[in-house]
């Protein structure tokens, strides 16, 4: 599996701001918005040619994100993604965000209030993206 480089990284650090910058007013006036927690993007890997997957941590939700290398966009995305993992196939929905970011993404846990730390936060990204990427008990039997 290829690692990241330092622009990628760059690149997804940029994107969670952004998307913290739009975000941020409307998740705190959620019930379960957690004010220990903040925005960012976790745990990414190249899934494809097209794509870096990763999550998203957010204060109130963590997200399966889609990442499309945009400098292979020949016309605009489409307004959702299935995504197949080895874990199975998941349905995302495209999000357009200032600044040219585009990104695809599903809701996986939407309440993180109980999480006492990022560093809480960023240990279930890992678990989850570990999870979404195992084949599934079905396709292994």
């Amino acid at each position: 599996m290829q690692t990241l480089n330092a622009d990628e990284y760059t690149f997804l650090s940029e994107l969670a701001k952004v998307y913290r910058d739009v975000h941020l007013p409307a998740i705190k006036q959620k019930s379960h918005w957690n004010p220990r927690l903040g925005v960012d993007a976790l745990c990414f890997q190249h899934h494809d040619a097209e794509h870096m997957v990763g999550a998203l941590i957010t204060p109130c939700e963590l997200w399966l994100v889609a990442v499309p290398d945009q400098s292979l966009l020949t016309e605009p995305l489409a307004d959702s993604l299935t995504l197949s993992l080895p874990s199975g196939v998941y349905p995302l929905s495209l999000e357009r965000l200032p600044g040219g970011y585009e990104l695809y993404k599903r809701a996986i846990l939407d309440d993180l209030s109980e999480l006492e730390s990022m560093q809480e936060a960023a240990r279930l990204a890992q678990q989850m993206m570990a999870r979404l990427m195992q084949p599934s008990e079905e396709s292994s039997a």
